[in-house]
């Protein structure tokens, strides 16, 4: 039985040096079981009894403080009793922090800017993520679903997943947990620092997608959004008939018109034959949607009379035409060729556009670098619904929130981001541990190559986009 005490060693307690955001994993034996922080040096060491590391650990180097990692108790070694002090309310708060109701229906509500332990003032949500070697791909999708309201305040209250039954062995819902601390560390506005390392989430992708997914080397923030987006539904009890708290923000439906064609070497009579039987025939089938994929036109390789290459731009609304019910796009698979056709049946509270910058040749990857002309606020989706969906759906108006970039060469490259801070109608960009503001105007000049849209609740719902 331990008992607890005043300790005389607290002034001891260096919190610039403390960093939560590694895994939780003793540096002598890596082992995950019973580990404490040193709060005067920030390592994390196993055990508390007489032999452990960190009792060495405290009567080597005369550092007295620890911090149990998982039950959050404070101890003073060696002589290993428990302090209770409210001074160090501040610690457990950055290592596990929580959030009401009230803190979290006031979120979009107030632009307040909050300091850092280390003097930095940031706006919570609106900060850094470090780049560990080549995960920006996953940075700026992480900083992306962070800004959705909806799903952010979903993640910050625990109680919402905690009691989400998965089958023994189920590895996946690993991220769930994980996904739900960065959002709570991204939110905290009682930080020590104005940035947030996102090693934990990363390590969970790494293993939860078999590697496919690597902290080492660069990947594709669309192939990571779509696979990240299907895991958590999946992990968080969801399945093709029953919604998750994702598919409630996400999830739209379209209708797919599709009809096979003759093979083109065929002789043209052959062809008309063909055309009569019934598996030529258009079919039409209704299918959800977590996001659009849009295509855009092929990039001219023309070059104007200064040997400069000419930038081709297109309005947003061109390459939305592919989901109008008229406009057709041919379809090759190893065998055959379809045509298809594409309307909307019904759109979601958050929508999702993924640009087609790039295309995979047998040898290389090419990138399309067209830019696309996009109003920030007021786009209006009705006329790309089916009628009778142009009845039903009340509210078809939707305002950007987040928009990812990819710049420079397709295999190499680098991707920020850039959100919309909704409690202050300011617009950000983030770039690993970079935080800048940035003009409205400028964010459509870029290589936009994932986008998230908010659908308006009412007519008046313009939720202060200020100088857009």
């Amino acid at each position: 039985n331990i008992t607890s005490r005043h300790c005389p060693y607290l002034d001891t307690i260096n919190r610039s040096v403390l960093d939560f955001d590694f895994e939780k994993l003793c540096s002598i034996s890596l082992s995950h079981i019973n580990v404490y922080a040193c709060l005067i040096c920030g390592k994390y060491f196993q055990g508390r009894g007489l032999k452990s590391h960190a009792y060495t650990h405290s009567v080597q180097f005369t550092h007295h403080v620890f911090l149990n990692l998982h039950t959050l108790k404070f101890y003073c070694l060696p002589d290993n009793y428990e302090i209770i002090d409210s001074s160090l309310e501040d610690i457990t708060y950055v290592l596990k922090p929580t959030f009401t109701r009230q803190h979290i229906s006031g979120l979009d509500k107030q632009g307040k800017l909050y300091r850092a332990y280390d003097g930095t003032t940031y706006l919570p949500g609106i900060v850094g993520l470090n780049n560990i070697k080549a995960n920006d791909y996953a940075n700026v999708v992480l900083q992306a679903l962070s800004n959705v309201p909806p799903l952010r305040n979903y993640f910050l209250e625990e109680e919402n997943y905690c009691g989400i039954r998965r089958p023994p062995g189920d590895i996946m819902f690993l991220l769930v947990q994980r996904f739900g601390e960065l959002m709570r560390k991204l939110w905290n506005p009682r930080n020590f620092k104005a940035h947030v390392s996102p090693h934990e989430m990363l390590q969970a992708v790494v293993l939860c997608s078999k590697k496919n997914f690597q902290i080492t080397k660069q990947g594709d923030a669309v192939d990571f959004l779509s696979w990240f987006m299907n895991a958590l539904h999946g992990a968080l009890g969801g399945t093709k008939k029953k919604p998750s708290s994702l598919t409630k923000v996400f999830q739209g439906s379209m209708r797919i018109f599709s009809k096979k064609l003759p093979h083109p070497d065929l002789p043209p009579e052959e062809k008309v034959a063909l055309l009569l039987k019934e598996e030529y025939q258009e079919e039409m089938s209704d299918t959800t949607f977590l996001f659009l994929t849009l295509d855009l036109p092929t990039a001219p390789l023309y070059k104007d009379e200064k040997e400069q290459l000419i930038i081709p731009q297109v309005p947003l609304f061109n390459i939305l035409a592919k989901f109008n019910g008229n406009t057709e796009k041919e379809y090759k698979t190893y065998k055959e060729n379809f045509l298809k056709r594409f309307q909307l049946l019904k759109l979601p509270p958050y929508l999702i556009f993924c640009i087609k910058r790039f295309t995979k040749n047998n040898f290389f990857v090419e990138k399309n670098p067209t830019i696309v002309n996009f109003p920030i606020t007021n786009v209006d989706l009705r006329e790309y619904l089916t009628e009778e969906a142009q009845v039903t759906e009340k509210n078809t108006t939707y305002d950007l929130v987040a928009n990812v970039v990819h710049d420079g060469k397709p295999t190499e490259g680098a991707y920020r981001i850039h959100v919309l801070h909704h409690g202050t109608g300011k617009w950000y960009e983030l770039q690993d541990l970079q935080v800048t503001d940035i003009l409205p105007q400028m964010i459509t000049l870029s290589e936009a190559y994932i986008q998230i849209w908010k659908r308006r609740e009412s007519e008046d719902d313009t939720t202060n986009h200020t100088g857009a």
